[in-house]
């Protein structure tokens, strides 16, 4: 039976019986894989701990018809303790994990972008770099711009005018000028489209000085967006704890 290793984001877990468990994977290579952890459950498991949400491993697995199997597993970036221990941080991962479980529908299909992505908002999130919200809401309007959804918060996403725009439109896709506003469109505060435009390009000085009025507002946005372009909710949205919180000082 062949082999293959990856590195691997764990995405989500089911028990299997009474002591294995499937385990999603996205992996770097070869996209997003589902396999069977067999006897992780246990306590005697030599790597069940590595086989949880959040973590990203070295995993070798064995090619199986349906599901393959996890057969090694060596930690690469164990970010799962130390968001599962904070409710905000824990929130704000739940719902980037079931993000990433939506937008790579495809088994076994490579998604590189998709992989580096997330493996950068966790590690991010654990080491509380930024305030976690502003974390979520970054990497949420990135995944969706590399699956082809990236919205625009400057020139209008339906003509293409230069702005700055004043109205918002999800259908549209982001910023629109006055000709082309929908009914329906949103009217969000200057700051809070400058905000967004940063949290996509990774402007996190520009991020991390913006006021809490104005990520609150930039968070509705990018969950509208969200839910419009998934064409369902992401359940762990609804829990994200939107406390504002300290981040770690360097």
């Amino acid at each position: 039976m062949p082999l293959y290793r990856d590195d691997a984001i764990v995405l989500r877990t089911q028990k299997l019986g009474e002591a294995d468990r499937i385990v999603t994977l996205l992996t770097r290579e070869h996209g997003k894989v589902r396999a069977v952890g067999k006897g992780v459950r246990r306590t005697s498991s030599r790597f069940g701990a590595r086989l949880e949400p959040f973590m990203v491993v070295d995993a070798q697995l064995h090619v199986g018809r349906s599901l393959d199997t996890v057969t090694q597993a060596e930690t690469v970036g164990p970010y799962a303790r130390a968001i599962c221990a904070d409710y905000t941080l824990y929130t704000a991962g739940a719902a980037m994990l079931e993000a990433a479980d939506r937008l790579v529908e495809a088994e076994r299909e490579p998604a590189v972008q998709q992989y580096w992505l997330l493996a950068g908002a966790l590690r991010a999130l654990s080491q509380r770099d930024h305030a976690p919200s502003l974390v979520l809401d970054s990497y949420l309007l990135r995944a969706f711009a590399v699956a082809g959804w990236a919205p625009s918060f400057t020139d209008c996403a339906r003509c293409g005018e230069p702005g700055p725009h004043h109205a918002f439109s999800v259908a549209t896709g982001g910023a629109v000028c006055a000709r082309c506003r929908p009914p329906g469109s949103t009217a969000p505060a200057p700051e809070t489209f400058a905000l967004l435009a940063a949290l996509l390009t990774g402007e996190w000085a520009v991020a991390d000085a913006a006021g809490e009025r104005h990520r609150k507002e930039a968070s509705g946005l990018v969950a509208a967006y969200t839910q419009y372009y998934l064409e369902r909710t992401l359940r762990s949205l609804r829990h994200v704890d939107r406390t504002p919180t300290t981040v770690r000082e360097v």
